[in-house]
Formats: C-alpha cells, structure tokens, sequence
C-alpha cells in the first residue's frame, strides 16, 4: 500500500527499499547473538517546517545514557517485528498515538557494538502531528522536534572524536550534540534523501567529559 507523503520526503520514500546497511555504516550486525531492538525515525512538519523526532536519554540509564536518540528500545515477545515494537516504544516514552503515524518502511538492520543491540530504524511520516513529552522520566530526559533545517545547516555539523579513536558525525541542535549511532543514521539520511548541503569535514571537536562519564556506563554495562 502506498503512503501519500509531501513532497519533500518523498525522494527518501522512495530510496528506503533498495538502500543497503552499509550506506550508514561499517558496523553491521554479526551472523549470530545480539539482541533485536527498533528505533522510530519520524519525519513530520511543525511550525518550524520539516522536522525530525528526537528525545534525550535520562541519565540515569544503564545505557546510552544522556544521549540524543530516536525513540525506541529492545523488541519484546509480544512484539510482531520491529514496527510494532517501535511504535510501543514512542507511545510508552513520548505518548505519540501509533494510528497518527503511516510507516514508510523498514531500514537495514545496524549493529551497536557497545550495547550488543541490533537495531531495526523504522521510518514514518507523522501525517497527524499532535503533542508529545516525557513520558517516563526515568527513561527520557526531553523530547524534542528538530527542523531539518538546522540538521542541514553547515554551522551545525562536525565531527565529534572519542579517546578510543573513533570519530564520527555530529550536530549541534537544540542544545543537543548528537553523535554516535544517531548522528551517524540522521547523516545517512540526509545524504540519502539529497538534503545534504557542503560542510566542513575537518572540523573536528572532542566529546566533553560528562557525555565521555555516561557513554563509559554503556561500555561498562553488560553485552545483552
């Protein structure tokens, strides 16, 4: 069945069936263990135009603590596949109404390492916007709607670089810094869907010590 989308979202409609993994990174799930989880990457239009869907990690969690996400968590037995289970997750952290959104597809499955996850990123068009919040404070620190605007805005891009070597993209928005697997799956996006404008590459930043204290909590925390 087809989805009727805007205009502006329908070159990454139209991408999601034949885009590879590998697109957005080199980490890709091992054949075997890890543990199936599912993320909502939700397209909508505020009043500040196009906009995607994020939230903040409490940081009190055992993982990923702090960090900007999208939202979603592990797959539960009841679950029928990850687009069931991704939106559970946004209705149970945020309150979004499941029946608001029109799925456009299933991405690649992507791996990450620290926390043992296999991630499935789900892609819906929020076609009746309504409000949203924290929900569970224990698990979600904030919830906000971040214009696409400001992801493409060169100003707010760079690199973000971790003492363990790695260095990946990252964006300055809405007092957030997304890095990490979120920033690196919004990056792919952008490139995906053609909305990326030039950047300057070489602007490197380290990550700040409180956000270098909590990602140690998801290195320290046992593989699911």
């Amino acid at each position: 069945m087809s989805v009727a989308v805007p205009a502006w979202l329908r070159p990454l409609a139209g991408a999601i069936p034949t885009v590879k993994g590998e697109h957005f990174t080199r980490a890709l799930p091992p054949k075997e263990g890890g543990r199936d989880s599912a993320v909502l990457v939700l397209f909508g239009e505020g009043p500040e135009g196009p906009d995607l869907l994020l939230i903040e990690r409490a940081h009190t969690m055992r993982s990923h603590a702090g960090q900007p996400a999208f939202p979603g968590g592990a797959q539960d037995p009841e679950d029928d596949g990850p687009v069931q289970a991704a939106l559970r997750e946004a209705y149970e952290e945020v309150g979004l109404d499941p029946a608001s959104v029109d799925v456009l597809g299933v991405l690649p499955p992507l791996w990450i390492r620290p926390s043992g996850f296999i991630v499935h990123p789900v892609v819906g068009w929020w076609r009746e916007p309504h409000p949203v919040d924290v929900v569970d404070p224990a698990e979600v620190a904030a919830v906000v709607r971040v214009p696409l605007a400001e992801l493409t805005d060169p100003a707010n891009r760079f690199r973000v670089g971790h003492p363990s070597g790695f260095v990946g993209p990252a964006f300055d928005v809405r007092g957030l810094v997304v890095w990490g697997f979120t920033a690196g799956l919004i990056a792919g996006l952008l490139t995906l869907a053609d909305w990326e404008r030039p950047w300057d590459t070489t602007r490197v930043e380290p990550l700040d010590p409180e956000t270098l204290r909590l990602a140690q909590k998801t290195r320290q925390s046992p593989t699911p």
